[in-house]
């Protein structure tokens, strides 16, 4: 018999006791995950960016600015924008792409408190398959009938009608694979939503490696299902990411 003494109850995302102190965390670790995908070479250029919502004007989200680089970005640097594209704080440039796939997710689902979105070179090449991901391994059990596939590429999400499809495409899923162009995650904290894609981008690169040997033998359904509940939930997505929200923050204790 395990004594016990052993065993551990597993970490909660923090409780708040106001929107400030809410806001100031939501906010820092929005650039904590920056400073993560730049060290995983998730950036490209000024390609990708990362919002959070407002937690007290629920109709408001900050993102990352344009043309600044992740490794970068500091809290200063983030822009508050309403549903209706007004920039409220922040002097840094969102462009109208940016702004049509962040907006319609944040709008549409209530639920989601960060939107992740980057082009890492083993997820734009998964991208252009136009598949979903095989339940070939425990992390890709993380996506098992819970993310999908925005197809029909056509270029920048330039207008309200695509940034519509997209969010429709992701429906009620953790994630969606843009077909041709990359990779965007949802989740109920910053935390679980860096996580998301840091984890989709290595079950891309993982299957990518293993089809070109062979047929990857895939675990079955009920196991699949069984396994996304035990590693996909919201509380894990936020717990997986905390070692590098730990690294982060006592590397650059002024973000």
């Amino acid at each position: 018999m395990v004594s016990t003494q052993l065993l551990c109850s597993l970490p909660k995302p923090p409780q708040f006791n106001s929107f400030k102190d809410e806001l100031q965390i939501r906010k820092q670790h929005l650039v904590v995950a920056c400073r993560v995908f730049a060290q995983l070479g998730f950036t490209f250029g000024v390609a990708g960016h990362i919002s959070v919502r407002d937690p007290k004007h629920l109709d408001c989200f900050w993102i990352t600015p344009l043309g600044k680089d992740f490794s970068l970005v500091r809290t200063s640097d983030l822009i508050k924008v309403n549903h209706q594209g007004e920039i409220l704080e922040g002097k840094q440039k969102v462009t109208r792409e940016m702004f049509n796939i962040h907006s319609i997710i944040h709008e549409t689902r209530p639920d989601v408190i960060a939107v992740a979105h980057a082009h890492p070179v083993y997820g734009e090449s998964w991208c252009s398959l136009g598949r979903l991901l095989d339940p070939i391994n425990q992390n890709a059990c993380t996506f098992y009938e819970d993310h999908s596939l925005f197809g029909n590429y056509s270029g920048l999400i330039s207008n309200a009608v695509e940034g519509q499809r997209l969010a429709e495409a992701l429906g009620n899923n953790k994630a969606v694979i843009m077909q041709n162009h990359g990779l965007l995650t949802v989740g109920h904290s910053v935390d679980e939503a860096a996580w998301w894609l840091i984890c989709m981008e290595r079950c891309c690169q993982a299957q990518l490696l293993a089809e070109t040997v062979g047929n990857p033998i895939l675990i079955e359904p009920d196991i699949a299902r069984l396994t996304r509940s035990q590693v996909g939930s919201h509380e894990a997505g936020w717990l997986c990411f905390q070692p590098y929200c730990e690294r982060i923050l006592e590397q650059e204790p002024n973000l």
